[in-house]
């Protein structure tokens, strides 16, 4: 049937919005808002633990020290959730990890309120690692209910990178508000009560969860699937760009007599990033998804030469601002790009373990940028600083060509 006033080839050519799409799959809308409302406090719990800290013992070494030991114990225990919820099902290991490290949060807030020794604050804090890769779960149910229809996969992919970007911008934002308006233990409070009741409901949406592979811990490691080892790699100095740059950016905007406005520089760029995402969501998926990554990785290397160009030439935190805006449109076509490949590398049953890889190769690579950051802040000033994030997405770069030739799908 012909649209009136449309011509013919428009109208049947015209095809519905991908996203329209992707929300009429059954319990799609249901498991996502449980996951949305799991996944935000992702980006509360490290700035509620550190204004805690801080203001309760006077010392942010303390603080990062803290912060930085549950970071830690994450990369090591979060690989071993993800292989259990592999193997006995998203529902039954998500909802008592969450558990273990709802309590976790909460034994953090009791020993800073209570005073106990600094030894109590890490070992409470690193309770916190068992928190299941609710983003990596919601990618594993969009995959299984997908696994036909690449380009309807493309779109899911790119809105979940769409939401970290959205929590990773709104969470800090919301911690810090909650903790100075109301008390310096309300960003924990509200955080362990929004993860715990995000997880339920997702985990209560069985008809979408993938099915379980018993055989997932007897199985290899997915890192020693072929490819897979490069690709986390230029995860890994992708982290190491995001790291520096947030830290970078701190110190630049104090510098220059701004620090309260750092946090909302910052979500411009967060907020370039989560426009990209869904923008990228309504393109065509990629033929060759290694070929595509690599475009991706070389578009973000030239774009985070903007951060230091206007840094080092205007001293402007307003054209900062919007060079850091434009930098971050090839973050999320990068990061789905390159969870899509995460998705075709790793073995049958394995998913969840491989896309928590992933995620903590970008999470050690923030905490090495945010290192060296610091270093090249301290010896030489912010605005040289911005060589760290340009050298690390250089870096991503040369390793994502390196391995272009090397990723291949495994046999399923």
């Amino acid at each position: 049937m012909r649209i009136r006033g449309m011509p013919r080839s428009t109208a049947l050519t015209r095809r519905p919005n991908p996203y329209i799409r992707l929300f009429r799959t059954p319990g799609a809308l249901a498991f996502t808002t449980g996951n949305l409302i799991a996944r935000l406090p992702m980006g509360m719990f490290g700035v509620s633990a550190v204004i805690m800290i801080a203001g309760a013992r006077g010392s942010y070494a303390l603080a990062g020290g803290v912060t930085a030991t549950g970071l830690a114990a994450t990369a090591l225990v979060a690989p071993y959730t993800a292989r259990l919820v592999d193997r006995y099902g998203q529902a039954r290991i998500a909802v008592p990890a969450t558990v273990v490290a709802v309590l976790g949060s909460l034994g953090l807030l009791l020993c800073v309120h209570l005073g106990a020794p600094d030894w109590t604050l890490f070992a409470a804090y690193a309770a916190t690692a068992t928190t299941p890769n609710t983003g990596g779960m919601s990618r594993a149910r969009w995959a299984h209910l997908h696994r036909n229809d690449p380009p309807l996969l493309h779109t899911a992919n790119s809105f979940e990178q769409a939401a970290d970007e959205f929590c990773f911008m709104l969470g800090p934002v919301a911690a810090a508000f909650l903790c100075s308006a109301l008390f310096p233990e309300a960003g924990t409070l509200v955080g362990a009560a929004l993860l715990m009741t995000g997880v339920l409901l997702f985990a209560a949406q069985r008809a979408t969860e993938p099915p379980a592979a018993p055989r997932a811990t007897s199985a290899k490691s997915p890192v020693r699937s072929r490819g897979f080892a490069p690709l986390l790699a230029v995860f890994l100095a992708a982290g190491a760009v995001f790291g520096s740059l947030e830290v970078v950016t701190i110190a630049y905007a104090t510098g220059l007599g701004h620090a309260a406005a750092a946090g909302p520089v910052l979500a411009l760029q967060a907020a370039g990033s989560c426009t990209a995402g869904l923008l990228y969501g309504s393109a065509r998926p990629a033929r060759s998804v290694p070929r595509r990554l690599l475009r991706c990785v070389a578009a973000m290397a030239a774009l985070m030469c903007l951060p230091l160009i206007a840094a080092w030439t205007t001293g402007s935190l307003i054209v900062l601002a919007i060079a850091l805006l434009c930098a971050g449109a090839a973050t999320a076509p990068t990061m789905v790009t390159g969870m899509t490949l995460v998705q075709r590398l790793t073995p049958e049953g394995q998913l969840n373990e491989g896309m928590t890889l992933a995620v903590t190769a970008i999470l050690g690579g923030i905490a090495a940028g945010s290192a060296a950051g610091g270093q090249v802040i301290e010896q030489v000033g912010a605005a040289v600083g911005y060589f760290v994030p340009v050298c690390a997405a250089a870096l991503a770069l040369v390793v994502c060509a390196w391995g272009n030739g090397r990723y291949s799908a495994p046999p399923r």
